[in-house]
């Protein structure tokens, strides 16, 4: 058996998060039937990290064992042939047997894209998350900066996470403004369920003024999710980067993105 590493891109608009589910409407579900079709043998996948409901996906990245003997351009355009448009494999790499996409990273990183316009877009509709009142960004990463470091995040957990342990190491918290879009960029060691759009849910309060810089770090020392604010919008959250030093892939790179500065050019 061989183990093979993909990097993927999805709009999540059409998929009910990645993990597989009993109605098959997951991004896993429809690329493990693609790869299935491809290497014309039932095929099992293990991604970095599973996304939720409308979130998309820059660079995620998985791994799957089989027999099937293909060339990594072949594993690109073979399996991209049975793919919906809102899905791409973008890259291919034969790894050896120790690695693991989940388990091998060290880092993750996620970016949030919010349209901070006074009335919302349609063309970036499912693709940004929307406020209308205007966002004070100064006090947002003046409160952004207390995420650094290890800490408890359970203020940050949805009631559903099955993490043994809240507790992960903010490594990155960057905030751009371009244009009419305010750009948010996190890395982590790892993250807990819902942990970045919770994050973003008291980003925004703090940028709308209804609470003060403070904020998150009372939430840290809280641990109590019932304390903090409304679980933020998935439509601008986008999965950009899974960190394994230990092997050389390919940086999410498409179009109009970039990852040392998220660039999302502007729509006509």
């Amino acid at each position: 058996m061989t183990r093979i590493a993909l990097g993927i891109v999805y709009d999540g608009q059409a998929w009910q998060g990645w993990q597989t589910q009993p109605h098959g409407q997951t991004v896993q579900d429809c690329v493990e039937a693609a790869l299935s079709k491809f290497t014309a043998q039932p095929v099992a996948t293990v991604c970095a990290g599973r996304t939720d409901t409308g979130v998309h996906a820059l660079n995620q990245v998985i791994h799957l064992d089989t027999d099937a003997i293909r060339t990594e351009e072949s594993w690109v355009r073979g399996t991209n042939a049975h793919l919906p448009p809102s899905v791409a494999i973008q890259w291919a790499r034969q790894v050896p047997d120790a690695f693991h996409a989940r388990f091998s990273a060290v880092a993750r990183s996620y970016t949030y894209v919010i349209l901070n316009t006074r009335v919302r877009h349609p063309l970036w509709d499912g693709r940004v998350g929307w406020v209308h009142q205007s966002l004070d960004v100064p006090a947002m990463e003046v409160a952004a900066k207390d995420l650094l470091g290890e800490h408890d995040f359970s203020s940050f957990r949805s009631a559903q996470c099955q993490a043994k342990s809240p507790v992960r190491t903010m490594q990155r918290v960057a905030i751009s403004v371009q244009g009419s879009k305010i750009v948010v960029q996190l890395t982590a060691n790892a993250f807990l369920h819902h942990m970045v759009r919770n994050i973003m849910g008291a980003l925004v309060q703090v940028g709308q003024g209804r609470q003060g810089v403070d904020y998150v770090s009372e939430l840290l020392r809280a641990r109590d999710r019932t304390l903090g604010a409304p679980t933020f919008s998935a439509q601008g959250l986008y999965l950009t980067d899974v960190n394994y030093p230990d092997y050389d892939f390919p940086r999410a790179s498409t179009e109009g993105f970039s990852l040392d500065s998220i660039h999302f050019e502007d729509r006509p």
